[in-house]
């Protein structure tokens, strides 16, 4: 059972003496103390960012307020307590939570400084100063970083999973089509009427804008001219297309055109126009008329034979009364065909038919309908809406509305200008016009059917743009247009208003335009402001966020703004705001047809648009990477290798994010795409990402450079060739301690790929193999992402360099099984002595190997060391790395079995593995009953599970299938590259050299120097039960069935496609680091978002932390003086606890048994809320148990007694717990029987995990840049028990020994100087050193004879002795 007590308030004249000292050393009435220290680190890390105004409040609140200085703040107050007199300050809202600066109580409040304020209150070893600086309670102020939240640790460093039915490339129109051919259809019979046609006096008679009966008489000419106006204005369309005139056609002339027309238009789209208006309407069938030869009858054509002469791809035009008949009919007569071609093919398989699928039908009006006959009209006003649009609109507008300026109806073919001059008046109205009608569509039609109709071709395209005119006119006017595919309505769109003020003001204008052509008074054209208010309205949708990733209505206006020199710009810009939304909205702008006009741009030498050039490339490439062959054309990826050039300059303060972009965009074009990489290569190319290598300011363009390089070796031996010239393999390997982890597994990746000439000489295998032996000091990095990438260039070489490996395998297995062999012996001859007394080293120079004349021949050689590695990171403490080292480690033992050494390696095998079941039988039986020293795990760890290996396999049980589970020599490994080799060590404990001048300490007995707690009970395996072990994000295990394969696959450029710069305010002010690329770049993370979830609930626990803060602060007066005799709260753990640690703010309870469990409480309402397993190996326990970004979303760090580190993320949640990282932080374990295990201290401000123990160092992790950046050494050889730092300045590390010595570190120093102090007091082992974060920062010691000694640093002798 375990209790959590609550202070209970008592007057200070009830308590003893010892509680009055306890008082007066360790309950400091002190209110507040500064923050932990932040120095901004080398990298991004996730940082909480305080508002200007906030800013000072916030270092005024953090300011000390013990230490007696001349002058006293302006805004400070007193404090009065029963106790004390302290001073506190006024406290802003909403700034960083911390457990050391909490607000007083409003309550206790006054506004008199008390007279005995300058009493003897001081900080202790010389802080006061520091503490009391305004500049650098300034700093602390500023930022608060958390750790451990970037991308990689969110996403495991692997990419999202692709849906397979997600086609990004689909905008691209594979099955593009274009009409060739047109048939121009005249059925016209001029001068005479139809006879089911009852025309109005006046009637409308112009035909194509030409009135027959103002021409001459002669009708032949006028069908000339007619048909010949009517080609014209099919050409305004599209001039590419072959056009054909049939004026009044015979039935046989029908048959005939149309048959050749298909012949010749082979699989391409044929037009057929068909102008009716001089025969009777379609019949009920949808028969279509024409004329005999001799034009003395109307002979029908079925629709049938049509689509028979015609066949498909066809485009209809019905402009007649009555055509909706045709539209009705023409589906039917499509399904006959189709049918008739099903039964065809069953009797003959190999017979070819045409296809009558594809065709689209524009017809005038409905199935009952007439055409319009008001004499103000054309007749053919449905054929002069899809060819003249802009004629047809301004008469229109005339008709409909008054002008307050004199316009008439012959003056609207005067207006200045050509169609396709956007500058002029007339062209104006044309570019405005198409983005009108281009928006109509894309707001109303299906995206399926927009592309289809407006992407596809350009003929059907422009027709179908013009036939949303033509419903708007026509339906004002009595008649239905309608459609095959059908459209929805969008004649009352409101779009058309905004094209009805266009044309307003036109026209308002043209009476001045047309004075001064004709010599009145100049007159300067006032351009329309449709394009700005449209991207004004664009701007205000991206300022809205794109909620629920609506489409913007204007994105079809800006493709066309694009067009302009004057607009260009500031539409890029706004283009790449709206990309920066995500893939969705990528995928929408090449959609709407954006590639051509971005990929034009590349040709421009405009030196503004660069920058958002390379931005909007880069988000396109990110998205969809499958238009490497369009940069190509005309050489569009100079304009990257220009800028990607140091020598160019750009119009930003930021020109290296930007080539940062250009790398990404160059690495995407080179990837999977031989003509890319060739037209790339150059020496200069190489030099120039290499020098970018040396930028220390931008991580991102030193990452992209590497895998700029690497995407040039992919499969290149020529471009290996270059690289080796200009040493570029050997840069790379300097970036093995880049601060940055990305900018480390790039360098992996690049490196990776280098190897693979084909050639194999001398040459190439000393290059390789310099490589690898830089390389292989990366097995100790902590990130798991970089040892993944690590292992891919292992297997990569391992299968280069096979045989090699095999031989190391081979003497590694014959090295197992001698020691083996000597254990069993030992314990045989002495079973007293047990496991801790086997020490001839697995990893040893083995000099008796070489006496015996079997010296190894892989002893020395690279393969020989990294099969070493290999074996080490097969038991890594991060599942995937681990699963990934053990596929290869089963590769090479299958090859090993496979090869001619088979037949002696698995006897070897099966030897190792009886042997190791032995010993491990031994060694349960022999377990005694206290806790186990920390050693190292001899059997196998599966990755993510902490079950140790059975002891009961068969005897027959091969060693390969073993070794799929880790065992033998991989344990082997394990145990002297985690505890070191015996030969280093003493074979019996030599006292540690005296310090100059230090007296000889008397003798204790040796249990003084043992851990306190080596004898306590633990839980018998027989009632112990296991825990889930947490996994990674996304973890899957392989397939134990299939057989392993190298080389391994890497992940990590497609992660990195994703992981591509932070967000921004503003596209010229590009400043990128290491977050989403597919995610959102100009505006702020989610967290980060006024309003959002994610911003609310980090405000609720900001508020929450201050509330904590508020209410318990002034516990602290009374929490020394009081009896901590009421309990809260009591749970039953169900094992027996051994680490325990409370969160600050929420009722967290983490609790480490005396084996590998976890569990996490609810303290408050004694409720448990999850429990899980650390997957410790076995004979090794929990040692550490700490809270880490407690401010915000806090993760669990644990550390083991092997010397590993692990931190989970959702700790409390059983269903969503995950393993953020795992690391081994300690290497070279010395063993002993007095074991601390781990010990570990860390600084929240300065972003270090401090971790030591049964080491003779001090090691020092920066987990911003997760690599370990100092190792002080520990200057005893004494076990180091406990550690303990300044929480806010973070230099000074006090450690605790097992012989009772107390050391000061300052990590300023050199690590040989860094020992500035020791205390020799304590007699015995030390349990816990540490030093308050509050108060006057007292530094206690504790040791296991229950004397707590009180120090200062800057003394020799200790402050207070306390007996407990």
């Amino acid at each position: 059972m375990t209790a959590i007590p609550a202070p209970n308030p008592a007057s200070p004249h009830q308590l003893s003496n010892t509680q009055e000292n306890l008082r007066q050393y360790f309950a400091a009435q002190i209110q507040q103390l500064p923050p932990e220290r932040s120095p901004r680190p080398s990298m991004a890390r996730t940082v909480i960012r305080q508002d200007s105004n906030q800013t000072s409040s916030k270092s005024t609140r953090r300011t000390n307020i013990d230490t007696p200085t001349n002058s006293e703040p302006e805004n400070a107050v007193p404090y009065v307590d029963d106790r004390t007199n302290d001073w506190v300050r006024k406290t802003g809202a909403l700034v960083r939570s911390n457990t050391d600066a909490g607000p007083a109580m409003n309550h206790l409040l006054v506004t008199e400084k008390p007279e005995n304020t300058q009493e003897s209150w001081e900080l202790r070893h010389g802080y006061d100063e520091l503490y009391n600086s305004a500049g650098y309670l300034a700093q602390l102020s500023a930022n608060y970083f958390m750790y451990y939240t970037e991308k990689r640790h969110e996403t495991g460093g692997k990419p999202r999973q692709v849906d397979p039915h997600d086609n990004t490339s689909e905008w691209r129109m594979r099955d593009r089509l274009k009409t060739v051919s047109a048939a121009l259809v005249m059925c016209l019979n001029l001068g005479v009427d139809p006879p089911d046609v009852v025309k109005t006096n006046p009637t409308a008679r112009m035909e194509c804008w030409i009135d027959p009966a103002a021409t001459v008489p002669n009708n032949v000419k006028t069908m000339e001219q007619i048909g010949k106006k009517l080609q014209e204005q099919y050409e305004g369309l599209s001039i590419r297309v072959r056009y054909k005139q049939y004026l009044d056609p015979s039935v046989e002339e029908t048959k005939k055109y149309c048959v050749n027309l298909r012949r010749n238009a082979k699989d391409e789209r044929i037009l057929y126009h068909y102008n009716g208006h001089g025969v009777p309407q379609p019949t009920p069938s949808g028969e279509i008329w024409v004329f005999n030869r001799h034009y003395t009858q109307y002979i029908p054509v079925s629709l049938y034979d049509l689509q028979q002469w015609l066949g498909a791809p066809s485009l209809f035009v019905f402009d007649c009364s009555g055509a909706g008949n045709i539209i009705a009919n023409f589906d039917i007569f499509k399904e006959k065909h189709e049918k008739e071609i099903a039964e065809a093919k069953n009797n003959n398989p190999d017979l070819q038919q045409s296809s009558y699928g594809d065709n689209i039908q524009l017809a005038a009006c409905g199935r009952n309908e007439l055409l319009p006959t008001s004499p103000s009209l054309p007749a053919d006003l449905f054929t002069c809406c899809l060819t003249t649009p802009i004629d047809v609109s301004l008469q229109f507008f005339l008709l409909k509305h008054e002008l307050d300026v004199p316009v008439y109806k012959k003056d609207l073919k005067k207006i200045p200008g050509r169609l396709a001059e956007r500058r002029s008046p007339l062209g104006e109205l044309n570019w405005i016009f198409t983005a009108v009608t281009d928006t109509i569509a894309w707001n109303c039609l299906p995206r399926a059917t927009f592309k289809r109709l407006f992407r596809q071709d350009l003929m059907v395209a422009a027709l179908f743009r013009n036939f949303l005119l033509a419903e708007r006119i026509m339906r004002a006017n009595g008649c239905s247009p309608c459609s095959v595919p059908g459209l929805p309505e969008t004649h009352n769109h409101s779009l058309w208003e905004a094209w009805d003020l266009t044309i307003e003001g036109v026209l308002k204008q043209l009476p001045a335009m047309l004075e001064a052509e004709e010599g009145g008074p100049p007159y300067e054209y006032q351009h329309s402001d449709f394009f700005t208010e449209q991207l004004s309205a664009f701007e205000t949708y991206l300022s809205q966020g794109a909620p629920s990733q609506q489409a913007p209505s204007q994105l079809p206006v800006l493709l066309q703004v694009l067009l302009s020199q004057v607009h260009r710009l500031r539409a890029l810009i706004l283009l790449s705001r709206f990309l920066d939304m995500g893939a969705w909205a990528v995928e929408l702008a090449l959609t709407i047809g954006i590639f051509p006009y971005v990929l034009k741009l590349l040709q421009s030498a405009a030196f503004e648009l660069k920058p958002v050039m390379i931005f909007i490339w880069a988000r396109i490439l990110a998205v969809d990477g499958a238009v490497q062959a369009d940069l190509i054309k005309d050489n569009g990826y100079q304009y990257f290798l220009n800028i990607l050039n140091p020598a160019t300059t750009l119009p930003v303060p930021n020109a290296s994010e930007h080539r940062a972009m250009s790398a990404f965009v160059l690495s995407m074009f080179c990837r999977h795409f031989s003509q890319g990489q060739m037209v790339c290569l150059s020496a200069e190319l190489i030099e120039t990402c290499t020098g970018h290598l040396q930028d220390t300011e931008n991580p991102l363009l030193r990452q992209w450079s590497c895998l700029l390089i690497s995407m040039l070796w992919v499969d290149y031996p020529e471009a290996k060739w270059v690289g080796i010239r200009s040493q570029a393999h050997q840069k790379l390997c300097e970036m093995a301690l880049d601060p940055v982890p990305e900018v480390r597994a790039a360098a992996l990746h690049a490196l990776t790929n280098f190897l693979g000439i084909p050639d194999l000489t001398p040459q190439v295998k000393d290059y390789e193999e310099s490589v690898a032996c830089t390389v292989i000091i990366m097995t100790n990095d902590s990130n798991s992402m970089v040892r993944r990438e690590l292992l891919v260039f292992f297997s990569t070489f391992v299968k280069r360099y096979q045989n090699k490996f095999l031989v190391a395998a081979f003497e590694q297995l014959l090295e197992e099984q001698r020691h083996l062999n000597e254990d069993d012996t030992s314990a045989n001859s002495n079973p007293q002595r047990g496991t801790l007394s086997r020490r001839p080293s697995r990893l040893s120079t083995d000099t008796s190997a070489d006496e015996a004349g079997t010296r190894k021949v892989s002893k020395g050689s690279v393969q020989g060391t990294m099969w070493l590695h290999i074996l080490l990171l097969s038991i890594d403490p991060h599942p995937e790395v681990a699963q990934d080292a053990m596929t290869i480690v089963d590769y090479v033992h299958l090859k090993l079995l496979e090869s001619p050494l088979g037949p002696r390696a698995q006897p070897l095998m099966n030897e190792i593995g009886r042997l190791s079941r032995k010993a491990e039988a031994a060694a349960a039986r022999a377990q005694p009953p206290s806790r186990p020293p920390s050693v190292a795990p001899n059997a196998r760890r599966t990755p993510g599970s902490s079950s140790p290996a059975p002891s009961n396999l068969r005897q027959n049980e091969s060693y390969l299938s073993m070794g799929m589970r880790r065992t033998a020599s991989m344990a082997a490994v394990l145990k002297n590259l985690t505890f070191g080799s015996s030969a280093s060590v003493p074979a019996s404990p030599m006292p540690p050299p005296r310090e100059p001048g230090q007296a000889r300490r008397k003798r204790v007995p040796d249990e003084w120097s043992k851990p306190p707690d080596v004898y306590d009970a633990t839980s018998k395996p027989s009632t112990y039960v296991k825990a889930k072990v947490p996994k990674s994000k996304g973890f899957v295990e392989t397939d134990p069935s299939a057989p392993p394969s190298i080389p391994l696959k890497s992940t990590f450029f497609e992660w990195s496609i994703e992981v591509f710069g932070p967000h921004m305010s503003n596209i010229r002010l590009l400043t990128l680091s290491n977050q989403y690329f597919g995610e959102p770049q100009m505006r702020p993370n989610e967290p980060d978002e006024p309003g959002s979830g994610d911003y609310n609930r980090k405000l609720f626990r900001r508020a929450r932390n201050e509330k904590v803060l508020t209410c318990t602060q002034p516990l602290k007066n009374i929490a020394g003086s009081s009896k901590w005799d009421q309990p809260c709260a009591f749970f039953n753990n169900g094992t027996q606890p051994t680490k325990m640690c409370l969160h600050q703010f929420e009722d967290h309870l983490a609790i480490a048994d005396d084996r590998d469990s976890i569990c996490i409480w609810d303290w408050s309402k004694s409720t448990r809320l999850n429990r899980f397993s650390n997957g410790n190996p076995t004979r090794s326990r929990i040692n550490e148990v700490r809270f880490i970004n407690e401010d915000d979303q806090a993760l669990l760090l644990t550390g083991s007694s092997d010397g590993i580190v692990k931190i989970f993320r959702n700790y409390e949640q059983e269903k969503n717990i995950e393993l953020v990282t795992g690391f081994r932080a300690l290497t070279d374990l010395v063993p002993s029987t007095k074991n601390a295990g781990l010990v570990l201290d860390w600084q929240q401000g300065q972003g270090k995990l401090l971790v030591a123990g049964d080491v003779k160092v001090i090691r020092v992790w920066n987990v911003a840049t997760e690599i370990c950046t100092n190792d002080i050494p520990a200057r005893s050889s004494s076990p180091l028990t406990s550690l303990t730092t300044d929480a806010v300045a973070g230099d000074m590390i006090i450690a605790g020994y097992g012989d009772g010595a107390i050391r000061v570190f300052d990590q300023r120093l050199k690590p040989q100087l860094a020992m500035v102090k020791v205390w020799r007091k304590h007699n015995q082992w030390i349990t816990n050193v540490h030093m308050q974060r509050g108060g006057l920062r007292e530094l206690v010691s504790g040791c296991r004879d229950g004397e707590v000694k009180l120090w200062d640093i800057r003394h020799k002798q200790e402050v207070a002795t306390i007996r407990a």
